[in-house]
């Protein structure tokens, strides 16, 4: 009976200490000539993505805070602001409808900041793949964050 006892407490134990499943992280980071003010006067517009070179349509709530985002294909994705720091060069967003993203638990962040010849442009995110295996989720944010931060760098 004690063996039975101890493998039960050592069951229970593993499930309460076990870690949750981490998040798929995704980041790509790019230089740019030009200085961090004229960096973050493209980024700093939570709906300036829309000039990224990303084909993106933005439209945004009256109080700045929710923007709407149109794909080439008609998908929406609806994202949430969820702090800024003008000062830091940075803000970080949530995705609240991820529309044709297949995504769920979306943080991101995006940072401008000094570097040596100009600044540093750096897009960040967390999330928990959705429809897809997480490999193939990691594949679309690499790809979407390469092509936001290069076309802001140029």
């Amino acid at each position: 009976m004690t063996k039975i006892l101890a493998l039960a407490c050592g069951a229970v134990l593993a499930s309460a200490f076990s870690l949750p499943a981490v998040a798929v992280e995704a980041s790509y980071t790019a230089t740019s000539a030009s200085s961090p003010d004229a960096v973050w006067a493209k980024i700093g517009d939570f709906c300036g993505i829309s000039n990224w070179g990303l084909g993106l349509k933005c439209a945004l709530s009256a109080d700045g805070k929710t923007r709407t985002l149109t794909t080439q294909d008609g998908g929406v994705v609806v994202e949430h602001l969820d702090g800024r720091d003008d000062r830091a060069r940075s803000y970080s967003y949530t995705i609240l409808s991820a529309g044709p993203l297949p995504v769920a638990n979306y943080h991101s962040k995006i940072a401008v900041s000094p570097a040596a010849a100009g600044s540093s442009i750096t897009w960040s995110g967390q999330f928990d793949a959705k429809g897809a295996s997480d490999a193939d989720a990691k594949k679309i944010f690499d790809g979407l964050y390469k092509a936001g931060v290069d076309d802001l760098a140029k």
